[in-house]
């Protein structure tokens, strides 16, 4: 019997998936940041704990590409182990530098530490000539003071 063991967040362990270098390929602009935990630790595979806000409120993070490109797979991971609130993630693309984005998906996510502390979504998605994507982050839609996380954002 072969056996491994591997963590939660390792989408690269699986077989097949050449995650985009986001350094190499695209700027990233974002609407805050906590130094200690900045955004580029969220687009890398493997690595850092993730990016986080430096307030609470509503967050967009936009990935523009150098040049179009093709997608096919979206991973994304949000973790948060101290708040207890309902979150809404969007996320766009746009084939025209950022003027006009067209929804990928909308969806509500109830943390609730200790127990359920782990949101991971994998998006299987055909988009070509993607010049922008865009993840709008409502962290709490009571409106609390929570702060937006995202642990990876990853594009193939």
């Amino acid at each position: 019997m072969r056996k491994s063991i591997v963590t939660q967040e390792s989408p690269d362990a699986r077989k097949g998936i050449d995650w985009l270098d986001l350094e190499s390929i695209a700027r990233v602009e974002i609407t805050s940041e906590d130094p200690l935990q900045p955004i580029e630790s969220a687009l890398q595979p493997i690595g850092a704990p993730g990016w986080c806000a430096d307030a609470p409120g509503l967050q967009r993070i936009r990935v523009l590409f150098d040049h179009p490109q093709r997608i096919s797979r979206i991973y994304l991971l949000i973790s948060d182990e101290e708040a207890a609130r309902t979150q809404e993630f969007v996320l766009r693309y746009a084939q025209d530098g950022g003027d006009t984005f067209r929804e990928i998906v909308r969806q509500q996510f109830t943390f609730a530490p200790p127990g359920t502390t782990v949101e991971q979504e994998e998006y299987q998605v055909e988009l070509a000539g993607v010049t922008a994507l865009e993840l709008e982050i409502v962290p709490d839609l009571s409106g609390g003071t929570a702060k937006a996380k995202l642990g990876r954002l990853l594009f193939a």
